[in-house]
């Protein structure tokens, strides 16, 4: 039977804790990715076209120290990762948005995916950004953490660095992805 656990922060050199799922037949760790995760990564990715959009596997590799993964008995079965998206002229004022959520098919409601967002959360809680953004085709998932829906007019910078460039949809605001944020307080 699957019971709760806490593992230890996912900073090296922080304190914290992280709530997720442990199995006593499974062992399940999330962890910083690395460079040998990369072409895993890529692949999760590519599995789940229908509600993510693809990386260029280069993307990946250069935002690696961005990635959370977790895996299950030693195998790469889910990752998600986090991007700064600045506030001109208020840095203080910065979003951060999560990014590229993916459980392997099997595994999806293993709670997996919950801890790799809390692990990011907590990851980016010492930069002190003001809010956690999502674009999100799960958005009772974010829910169940705390997040809310919001217009897409209120997250413009992520329309505009992002979504501008999308190759699913022609019209950002016609995208079917809902916008939701988390306000995080120091």
């Amino acid at each position: 039977m699957c019971r709760d656990v806490v593992w230890p922060c996912c900073n090296p050199g922080k304190t914290g804790r992280l709530v997720g799922m442990d199995c006593p037949e499974q062992k399940n760790v999330i962890r910083s990715a690395t460079l040998a995760d990369a072409n895993g990564i890529f692949e999760l990715i590519k599995a789940h076209p229908e509600a993510l959009i693809s990386r260029p596997l280069s993307d990946i590799v250069e935002s690696i120290d961005r990635f959370m993964v977790a895996e299950r008995d030693g195998e790469l079965v889910g990752c998600a990762s986090w991007h700064i998206l600045p506030e001109i002229g208020l840095p203080e004022r910065s979003s951060v948005e999560i990014r590229s959520v993916a459980i392997q098919q099997g595994l999806r409601g293993s709670g997996l995916g919950t801890a790799l967002v809390k692990a990011i959360l907590e990851r980016v809680r010492p930069l002190r950004p003001v809010q956690a953004i999502v674009l999100t085709f799960a958005p009772k998932f974010f829910a169940r953490m705390g997040f809310r829906e919001v217009p897409k007019t209120q997250i413009m910078h992520k329309i505009y660095m992002g979504c501008v460039n999308c190759t699913k949809h022609a019209n950002p605001f016609t995208c079917p992805e809902i916008a939701m944020a988390l306000e995080l307080k120091p």
